[in-house]
């Protein structure tokens, strides 16, 4: 058995199934110069202020001297191992002249906001900054991942959904992973919970997570709107741009759908494209986006069937989403591996589609064109007869052509013999060209003409060509 064979085995025994680490990005800390709107953090000199309405959790990492500071009147500072603040009595000649450092407004954070998360494939992938594109569904926590927001840190984001609450694999909260709904419950209710998640729902906390080895799939399709609501689309120059499953803006690019057997394994398949295909000189710049979708079927191209699952591969360049050379290039090496060893790879169909339009039609698109317009044709020549028949419509007429003889003319033509004269029947049978001799009650009939007669001895029959002569008498 080959290295490559080996790796695989272990992987689809041992990694997780399409399960990632989502970290939140913003936070609420005192040293964050962003959080302030001058710019820094305050100094000595500076007159600290935090809206009195506004509720919030801040963490200090290490100790500060200021002039002055209002405090909220719902919040908390949570301190950190050394941290504290100290009255500079106005003098500090490294703050200069003193102003009033307001903290930024955070209610409008936001859970489903894809732009403020970020994913990874492992916790060490996660500390290491080695991160994992992902459509915009999938870019905020699906419910198989795990949510993570930084140690020694907090924050304040508004989890409001269609839903009740938020299904997700597990959340860690300064440096403490709960990984049970009732323990993550009692977090909640406590007042750094209070002050850290607010809205209409709330995390809940569900450890199954995903079982599939073929993957699962997000679970944010309820949620579409108010994800695309905070993203922003940019302008396009590809002659065909495309609209990945899950994701809220065509892009230019590539996508490589795959129809998968029981024998795929999707962590697998990850690893197998990172290594054989983006590890190739040129495709550093190329992003891969790799996931299971539920993409909506349409028999002969327009007529929608159920949705089935599938394998999407989604490949974009870092250097924008207006260029597709090397991310088309990728998706073709993708699709050629796929179609010479998806017998070993469980993959049973490889369709690609190219933002450049230059895919061309393969043979399932050409028979597939041809039944529409048969279908088309068919559903015109119906609709035509419907309506003639309601008299909507009428037909035209069409031109006259030569009558043919009727039945009653042929007859009388076949009356006249080939020189002319009429034809020779020979003599009348009276059984047959009288039929009114025939009685209907044989046992009450007598003919007066003595064509029939009826005695006790038979039945006697006249015969025209002979005289009726009595040789008995």
């Amino acid at each position: 058995m080959s290295l490559q064979a080996v790796t695989l085995i272990w992987l689809a025994l041992f990694s997780p199934a399409s399960a990632l680490y989502k970290q939140w990005i913003p936070d609420t800390n005192y040293e964050n110069a962003t959080n302030w709107d001058k710019g820094s953090v305050p100094c000595g000199t500076d007159r600290v202020h935090f809206a009195a309405e506004r509720r919030v959790s801040v963490y200090v990492e290490t100790v500060h001297s200021v002039l002055e500071m209002r405090l909220p009147v719902d919040g908390e500072l949570v301190l950190g191992p050394g941290a504290a603040f100290v009255s500079s009595g106005g003098s500090d000649p490294a703050c200069g002249a003193g102003v009033t450092a307001g903290f930024k407004d955070s209610e409008g954070l936001r859970w489903f906001d894809p732009g403020l998360w970020r994913a990874a494939a492992s916790w060490d992938d996660l500390q290491a900054g080695r991160y994992v594109f992902s459509v915009h569904e999938e870019s905020v926590p699906c419910q198989q991942d795990d949510v993570v927001f930084r140690p020694a840190s907090s924050f304040r984001v508004d989890v409001s959904s269609g839903q009740r609450t938020v299904p997700v694999r597990s959340v860690s909260v300064q440096g403490q992973k709960f990984s049970s709904g009732s323990s993550f419950s009692q977090y909640l209710a406590s007042r750094s919970g209070k002050l850290q998640f607010h809205g209409s729902s709330s995390p809940d906390v569900v450890p199954s997570g995903c079982s599939d080895p073929s993957g699962c799939e997000c679970g944010n399709a309820a949620n579409r709107e108010r994800i695309c609501a905070s993203v922003a689309c940019p302008e396009l120059a590809c002659p065909k741009p495309l609209r990945p499953v899950g994701h809220c803006c065509d892009v230019c690019g590539a996508v490589v759908s795959l129809r998968f057997s029981e024998a795929f394994n999707l962590e697998s398949y990850r690893q197998r494209l990172l290594h054989l295909v983006l590890n190739k000189p040129g495709y550093q710049s190329v992003r891969l986006g790799l996931s299971k979708v539920r993409e909506e079927q349409k028999l002969l191209g327009f007529i929608p069937r159920a949705a089935e699952p599938k394998i999407q591969a989604l490949l974009l360049e870092n250097n924008g989403e207006s260029t597709s050379r090397l991310a088309e290039a990728a998706a073709k090496d993708i699709a050629a591996d796929a179609r010479a060893n998806g017998a070993n790879l469980g993959i049973e169909e490889a369709e690609l589609g190219l933002s450049s339009g230059d895919a061309g039609a393969g043979a399932g698109t050409v028979v597939g064109v041809v039944l529409a317009v048969v279908l088309i044709v068919a559903l015109v020549l119906g609709v035509g007869v419907y309506l003639h028949r309601r008299g909507t419509i009428t037909l035209p007429s069409l031109p006259s052509m030569p009558s043919m003889p009727s039945m009653k003319s042929w007859r009388k033509d076949s009356e006249v013999g080939e020189l002319g004269g009429p034809m020779d029947h020979g003599f009348d049978n009276p059984m047959f060209d009288k039929p009114t001799l025939m009685p209907s009650e044989p046992d009450l009939y007598v003919d007066s003409g003595k064509a029939i007669s009826i005695t006790p001895s038979g039945v006697h029959f006249a015969n025209p060509a002979y005289d009726e002569t009595d040789f008995n008498a």
